[in-house]
């Protein structure tokens, strides 16, 4: 959480010192320190005397465009994957994150469907498709990121029940559960999960037993694992015993 308000105080400023991150953290200037140290190891910005600036990498590290240009095949791979597991008359969330906006394209063309979601490329997909019901949850649009946050976007995720869940995450770990370097994304991601009945974590091996900074939900609240063929055998093995139902092979 720390490290994701610095981050924050970034994407907002070009430097920050460490005065202004003791002034909205309640952690020791040692603590801050090591935070900074670890954040500059990771390549998301340069420590200066007193403080950090921004490195380039940090601005495009939250945006959609930055995120979707990632591992793009193997998210297509995934994304087709999950679409066998999405029936006639389902009702299912599909949130923003970048592998979820392949999703659309192996949508069946003729079998009706509820479509709701808080990602704006995802909808003008789905416009199109007269058979799928679309809802798109209101809220505060994030211009960078192509959808929409906020806590008027959380509640109104509440007032729907899914048969289904299809969500994302910046990581997944055995130790840490779920985690995403955003609070906003994360805390949508958690609320589509909370009111579906089946949960569906599509996530590209690159992010599995990686953490992020921001937890925000266990690995209980995953029904089902679809990620590429690309996952370390041992990894699958050992997420297997812990009884977690791991998908990565199309029929």
């Amino acid at each position: 959480m720390r490290r994701q308000l610095i981050l924050g105080l970034l994407e907002k400023q070009d430097s920050v010192s460490t005065q202004e991150i003791l002034n909205v953290c309640n952690a020791a200037e040692i603590t801050i320190r090591r935070d900074l140290s670890k954040l500059e190891e990771k390549g998301l910005l340069i420590r200066t005397h007193g403080g950090a600036i921004k490195k380039t990498v940090t601005d495009p590290l939250f945006t959609y465009n930055h995120k979707i240009a990632q591992n793009s095949e193997n998210k297509k791979y995934i994304c087709k994957i999950a679409a066998r597991y999405i029936r006639a008359n389902d009702i299912v969330f599909i949130d923003a994150g970048s592998t979820l906006s392949f999703l659309a394209a192996y949508l069946s063309r003729t079998e009706p469907l509820t479509v709701i979601t808080n990602s704006l490329p995802l909808a003008s997909v789905l416009i199109r498709s007269h058979h799928i019901k679309l809802i798109l949850i209101g809220g505060e649009v994030v211009n960078d990121r192509e959808a929409i946050y906020g806590h008027t976007a959380e509640k109104n995720i509440g007032l729907y029940h899914a048969s289904k869940a299809f969500i994302g995450a910046d990581g997944i770990s055995l130790s840490k559960g779920l985690t995403s370097y955003d609070v906003e994304e994360a805390s949508i991601t958690l609320k589509m999960a909370e009111n579906a009945d089946e949960v569906f974590l599509l996530c590209d091996s690159s992010k599995i037993e990686k953490n992020s900074f921001v937890r925000f939900a266990p690995l209980s609240v995953v029904g089902h694992l679809i990620t590429d063929r690309e996952i370390d055998p041992q990894v699958k093995s050992t997420y297997e015993k812990h009884h977690i139902h791991l998908i990565n092979e199309t029929k």
